[in-house]
């Protein structure tokens, strides 16, 4: 499990950005701040997503880049996350963490492979992969997994076609077809907005949370 990276902190030289890339690996983006949990790939912050937050939600790192940085409530207006959630073993935990992270209205855009694609399963580190019913427990039922104030709105859901896939879309295949046939579908894209609870959602959490065991 990556811990915080404990180096001498460095002078800020750039201001810190909004957008923060998570499991940046080898495609690191000079423009915003990159994540990621492997060292090697020298990342401006080194950190497991799969792990819980400490009881405060704040997290500090001394960077290169950008001097010390906080990771605390409200800090980044955008999150991206591509190829990088199906390799997280605690994905709840990871959620939760960028939900806290973010802004209220600010977007986590993801990008994960389609359960039945071929690259689903065959990078080895993978540990899950999607549909398009992945994300209602972070949308829809936000109260199983404790989320008390905030949740996610799926503010768009696309599906990446592959070449197979787009051949029977041609052939005017609908999608709920495309969706279960092996090899059409290679990635879904999703954009997940963060939100506070409205009436209903704060009496379903409610309900959750003090109803008897």
């Amino acid at each position: 499990m990556a811990a915080q990276v404990e180096i001498p902190a460095c002078p800020p030289t750039l201001p810190v950005p909004t957008t923060l890339h998570v499991g940046s690996g080898k495609n690191f983006k000079p423009a915003w701040l990159n994540l990621d949990v492997d060292p090697r790939w020298r990342p401006d912050i080194v950190f497991d997503l799969g792990q819980p937050l400490p009881p405060d939600g704040q997290l500090r790192f001394a960077t290169a880049r950008f001097g010390e940085v906080t990771l605390g409530p409200d800090c980044c207006r955008e999150v991206v996350a591509q190829d990088v959630l199906e390799h997280i073993r605690d994905l709840p935990a990871a959620m939760t963490t960028l939900l806290h992270w973010l802004q209220v209205g600010g977007v986590l855009k993801v990008a994960v492979p389609h359960e039945l694609s071929l690259g689903a399963w065959s990078d080895p580190t993978h540990v899950r992969a999607f549909n398009e019913r992945s994300f209602d427990y972070f949308t829809k039922w936000s109260w199983y997994l404790g989320w008390r104030t905030h949740h996610f709105a799926l503010r768009r859901l696309d599906f990446i076609a592959s070449p197979y896939g787009q051949e029977l879309s041609a052939q005017g295949r609908p999608l709920d077809e495309l969706l279960r046939t092996p090899r059409a579908i290679d990635q879904i894209y999703a954009e997940l907005e963060k939100r506070p609870l409205d009436a209903a959602g704060r009496a379903a959490t409610d309900f959750y949370f003090e109803r008897p065991l």
